[in-house]
Formats: structure tokens, C-alpha cells, sequence
């Protein structure tokens, strides 16, 4: 049995954020969103936690997968049981 997924994700409103987001909805999954647009602290938060300043910042089970393009490779793998949402 594949490990549920917490999903975090800090991001912003241009378009590799908007797509992780799209993606996830599309998943129907459950997850915190962290918009950190116009957030300084929750940006520092997300820079102290990925040591990255890119965004969107995903992270599952508290672990760092990277941005867009690693959330869709484990999609494409089918590394997660996603949970959906209620």
C-alpha cells in the first residue's frame, strides 16, 4: 500500500504555481495552500523550510519535492495515494 499524501504547498499567483495548484484540484486531493504573494513571513517560512526561493515549494509528509515539475513526475509515477478531498 502506497503512503497517504499531506500536501503542502507555498506559491504564488503566476504560472507554475497556478498550474501545481490546477493540478492538484484536478487530483481532487487534499491539500494546504500557502499563498505567500504578498506574505514576506510565510515566504521567509518557505525559504527556512526548502532553502529555496522559487515557487510553488510542495511538500509531502513534510518533505521537500521540489516545484511543478517533480509534483507532476510523482504524479506520473503514481508515488502517492493522494487523499481527496471531502
Amino acid at each position: 500500500m502506497k503512503p497517504q499524501a499531506a500536501i503542502e504547498i507555498y506559491y504564488k499567483s503566476w504560472c507554475y504555481s497556478q498550474a501545481a495548484l490546477a493540478l492538484l484540484d484536478d487530483l481532487g486531493v487534499d491539500f494546504v495552500g500557502i499563498d505567500v504573494t504578498h506574505d514576506p513571513v510565510r515566504e521567509a517560512e518557505m525559504v527556512q523550510r526548502s532553502g529555496r526561493t522559487s515557487v510553488p515549494e510542495i511538500f509531502i509528509h513534510n518533505e521537500l519535492i521540489g516545484g511543478y515539475d517533480d509534483l507532476r513526475t510523482f504524479v506520473n509515477l503514481g508515488a502517492f495515494d493522494f487523499p481527496k478531498a471531502a
